[in-house]
């Protein structure tokens, strides 16, 4: 592509995103196929090397997580991605960044199911997307795109913030998102200086000491003990400044629906259909799910009547944090459909017949 590209271009979310992130500055991508996020593979193994960067398609997950410790620790903007059992498996090298306070951008294109799952589209990595990337107390920032044009702007996001914090950060889209095309503008390409951070690893006069990058807890004064402040204070830090959300028609809303990613796009739909017919249906859509926006649950109108959370899954899970920060003030229900797209219409039957108390709470909806 251009240089400059001002104009907007029809592109896929997956090939969207490959492309933001070389023209964020990132020059080294380790990863592994695996449906439905093999197009960001695909476009930057021709992609990567037109910029003098480096392609590496990995024997399997666990070296493409591990390969991009390494560059990410000499100072490179690095990038890996995958989807479903792929993502399971990167779990434990997400773990190793974190406690080596390493920035990375990772991508998780969400699809159906434990297990194998299948191809399919769903949202059923939020859990794991929010509570797990391994194990002791890791966390990663997590960022929710719900457009291919907000995956290019979140791509620049996840840079910005994973060096802010020297801290991993996680794109969780979804196969919807990732395989939709839409138009979308990028911004001019541009470098990353490698040698820029004090704290990378490079080059070292004969009988100088070597910079090692491994748990920072290790050097840090106090050991571990020191650490858990340090760690502690980053986390407390991430969660008071990077909460970010939408809010649509909360102020007065009987009904709130929440929900994030392709889910959030048929909310919005729905949002506007309710109020045309006189249903007060309010929206807070994720752009963040770790830091969950609890904030923006102090919005919402003191005559709502209850939640509705609208997602992919079967289980309901956004419900435990949504019950945080609403601080269980309001009745909670579920819109889930797993595999299909949620239909705007079905979110306006069922939040009329909350406001008609006619449904059962957590009552799980099928489309």
């Amino acid at each position: 592509m251009n240089k400059k590209s001002n104009d907007s271009v029809i592109m896929k979310g997956n090939e969207a995103l490959a492309e933001a992130a070389i023209r964020a500055g990132c020059r080294f991508y380790s990863g592994y196929p695996i449906t439905p996020q093999t197009e960001v593979l695909e476009y930057l193994s021709w992609r990567m090397p037109e910029v003098g960067g480096e392609f590496i398609q990995t024997e399997d997950e666990l070296a493409g997580i591990n390969m991009i410790y390494g560059a990410s620790a000499a100072g490179e903007r690095v990038l890996t991605s995958s989807a479903g059992p792929g993502f399971s498996l990167l779990q434990e090298g997400i773990s190793y960044l974190v406690a080596a306070d390493l920035p990375a951008v990772i991508i998780d294109v969400a699809r159906l199911g434990s297990g194998l799952g299948d191809i399919f589209q769903s949202q059923s990595d939020y859990e794991l997307a929010t509570k797990g990337n391994g194990h002791g107390d890791t966390m990663v920032i997590t960022l929710t795109p719900a457009s291919v044009q907000e995956t290019v702007e979140f791509v620049y996001l996840a840079y910005e913030l994973s060096e802010k914090y020297r801290h991993p950060v996680l794109i969780l889209s979804d196969a919807a998102i990732g395989q939709m095309m839409e138009g979308v503008t990028f911004p001019e390409l541009s470098e990353h200086d490698i040698n820029k951070y004090d704290w990378s690893v490079k080059g070292r006069k004969k009988g100088s000491e070597p910079r090692k990058i491994t748990n920072v807890s290790y050097f840090c004064e106090g050991g571990y003990y020191g650490y858990e402040a340090i760690y502690a204070d980053k986390i407390k830090k991430i969660a008071e400044n990077e909460q970010r959300w939408e809010s649509i028609n909360v102020e007065d809303a009987e009904i709130v629906t929440v929900a994030y990613g392709i889910s959030s796009r048929i909310c919005k739909e729905a949002t506007e259909l309710a109020r045309e017919s006189g249903l007060k249906l309010g929206l807070i859509r994720l752009k963040t799910a770790t830091p969950f926006p609890v904030k923006a649950f102090d919005e919402i109108s003191k005559d709502c009547k209850a939640l509705l959370l609208v997602e992919m899954s079967i289980s309901a899970q956004l419900k435990s944090d949504v019950v945080v920060a609403s601080k269980g003030k309001l009745p909670i229900y579920a819109y889930l459909s797993s595999v299909d797209v949620p239909e705007s219409e079905k979110v306006v039957e069922i939040a009329n017949k909350i406001i008609l108390d006619e449904a059962k709470e957590e009552l799980v909806y099928e489309p």
